[in-house]
């Protein structure tokens, strides 16, 4: 776990404390997130995910934004409850009046994505080609059945497989 992640949360914990005059309970910090999201919050479990890819391609702007972002989620809600829009008001105050940043709702950082294997299947439609995802494929052979909107066919496995390359 980077040290200097963790050191910029407790910062951020910090200058909420010092602005709103009260103490804030400090999160579960994990480095277990993948994909496209930077960093996730979960607010009843007072549990913040980062992404470290992203991380380490994005240092000082992750560290700057991403965090404080993240933590002003756990903030709002610990200040105001469940019932608030996730990049709401509350949110947007403490981004702007607590960590004087703009309050950006997502990154604009480069996201490498992989290629992907699709399972292609068929229907009786001339054009009814499906293809797959692993997880939906895998679904499939535990028992789940898909049909075609078009012809109401219980969508079969043809055996082919193609792999997909991130532009799709």
């Amino acid at each position: 776990m980077p040290e200097r992640l963790l050191s910029r949360v407790e910062e951020c914990y910090q200058q909420a404390e010092r602005f709103f005059k009260r103490d804030f309970a400090r999160p579960e910090v994990s480095f277990k997130l993948r994909g496209q999201k930077a960093g996730v919050a979960h607010l009843t479990e007072n549990k913040l995910r980062f992404n470290p890819q992203l991380y380490r391609e994005n240092h000082e702007d992750f560290l700057r934004q991403t965090v404080a972002h993240e933590v002003a989620h756990l903030i709002a809600h610990q200040l105001f409850g469940l019932k608030i829009q996730p990049h709401g008001e509350e949110w947007q105050l403490i981004m702007r009046g607590v960590y004087e940043l703009p309050p950006n709702r997502c990154h604009s950082y480069t996201v490498q994505r992989r290629t992907a294997n699709r399972y292609i299947y068929r229907c009786s439609c001339p054009q009814g080609e499906f293809p797959f995802s692993a997880q939906r494929h895998a679904l499939v052979s535990k028992g789940r059945r898909y049909f075609c909107r078009r012809c109401k066919v219980t969508l079969s496995y043809t055996g082919e497989q193609r792999v997909e390359s991130p532009s799709g």
